[in-house]
């Protein structure tokens, strides 16, 4: 059985939605981050980045978000949730997958951690500003994608699961003062994404209330 080691809303939750919208089994391993639990012994035999999640697959041990993703969509292609190998169309699941983990993803651990690239509180403030307004940017760049091509999801007419990925990602946005759900796409896109029953199963199992973006 597969296992997900994960905290409630950090980066496990995509590969956790993912989990449910495939119905297989698996067991959720909580890492309780209040207690710095990542960075324990234990955990870092799985994750040496001492990040969340960390993921088992029998004697397969994967760590980072969107390699966990690609490994599901890939042991389960009966599912249908990325585009067929070779086609144009996976070529833009790659794209939008990249775009989201490399781009918009590590902005928004710059704007959660803007101590990290600073060396006072004024500098780190200057820093979360600015990585807020890059948010935003990127956060109308992926808003104009859905605007191009009309469909309900991020690939147009097609579920795949840059959805949950791009699901995620803006629920951590809704708190800043111009969040994801503010755009004329990506908010119903959003309010789609938590009707589905998967999406709820696993938001719920995390212990997660609303609002959820």
């Amino acid at each position: 059985m597969y296992q997900l080691y994960y905290y409630p809303s950090n980066a496990s939750l995509a590969p956790h939605m993912l989990l449910e919208e495939l119905g297989v089994p698996y067991q959720l391993v909580l890492v309780d981050r209040d207690k710095n639990a990542h960075k324990g012994a234990d955990y870092l035999r799985l994750n040496p980045t001492g990040r969340i999640p960390a993921f088992v697959d029998g004697d397969l041990v994967l760590f980072e978000t969107a390699a966990i993703c690609l490994h599901l969509v890939d042991t389960h292609p009966e599912a249908g949730l990325a585009p067929a190998v070779g086609t144009a169309e996976r070529a833009h699941f790659y794209k939008w997958l990249m775009y989201l983990t490399n781009t918009l993803q590590a902005e928004l651990i710059t704007y959660f951690y803007p101590e990290r690239l600073a060396t006072d509180q004024a500098g780190a403030e200057d820093v979360k500003q600015h990585a807020e307004a890059r948010i935003g940017a990127m956060l109308d760049l992926l808003d104009d994608a859905f605007a191009k091509h009309g469909g309900p999801y991020l690939l147009g007419e097609t579920y795949s699961v840059v959805d949950p990925y791009l699901f995620m990602l803006s629920r951590w946005t809704r708190m800043m003062g111009n969040p994801a759900r503010n755009r004329a796409h990506l908010g119903p896109f959003l309010q789609r994404m938590v009707e589905r029953t998967a999406i709820r199963r696993a938001l719920e199992q995390e212990g997660l209330a609303a609002p959820f973006f």
